[in-house]
């Protein structure tokens, strides 16, 4: 892996071919939120068939905490959207059957000349594509555990959203003078407010009203 790709640093702004056949960047997937990146092997990987599993059984709950999940492989188009039903997953899968981002990254699989594949990583992102934590996944124990991303995304939102513990003072005292900035999106609580008609969709991208807080020094 680049030696730049670690924590604090910020992941390349890839622009791949989804499963749909739709040319997609990692930054447009992300919008606002958090997001989970899986680098896989691909499709004929049991390795990677069980981490998916995994993933989308969790998928009920990272997406009522606005995360959001990419999927990277090797794999072609169609190899893409098998691997993609196979699972059960909804999220993005993208296709980088010209392995741009193995070369980029430097992430080449040597060990398996046939199929050519990434050295699997997992990655759990900041918004603003900024690399919270880092999983190498060649052994599957590498890999991370559902409870670990639920760790890792604890901490990342509690960082990036302002209204993390509104028990706070200054909140409640934000929120009675009418200043709700920092809170959920009124767009989500009132569809007449004149928020809902700007912005990204629900569960797409940041929550209008919902600025991201600073990063703390690293």
């Amino acid at each position: 892996m680049r030696p730049d790709i670690k924590p604090g640093e910020t992941f390349p702004d890839y622009e791949l071919t989804d499963h749909a056949k739709t040319r997609r960047r990692l930054s447009q997937l992300q919008g606002g939120d958090p997001m989970i990146l899986v680098l896989a092997r691909g499709h004929f990987c049991p390795k990677d068939q069980q981490q998916h599993l995994e993933l989308a059984a969790l998928q009920p709950k990272i997406a009522v905490a606005y995360t959001q999940i990419v999927t990277i492989s090797t794999d072609n188009i169609i190899e893409t959207r098998e691997f993609r039903a196979s699972v059960g997953a909804n999220w993005t899968f993208l296709s980088d059957a010209g392995r741009k981002v193995q070369k980029d990254l430097d992430i080449k699989e040597y060990t398996d000349p046939y199929h050519d594949p990434m050295i699997p990583h997992t990655l759990v992102l900041e918004p603003g594509l900024v690399i919270h934590s880092v999983y190498n996944g060649y052994w599957f124990w590498g890999r991370p555990s559902n409870e670990d991303l639920r760790r890792d995304l604890r901490e990342v939102t509690r960082e990036v959203r302002a209204d993390w513990d509104i028990t706070s003072p200054d909140l409640r005292s934000a929120w009675e003078a009418g200043d709700h900035s920092r809170f959920y999106a009124e767009r989500d609580i009132d569809p007449t407010s004149p928020r809902s008609q700007s912005g990204s969709p629900l569960g797409q991208g940041a929550r209008v009203g919902q600025p991201t807080a600073p990063r703390k020094a690293l």
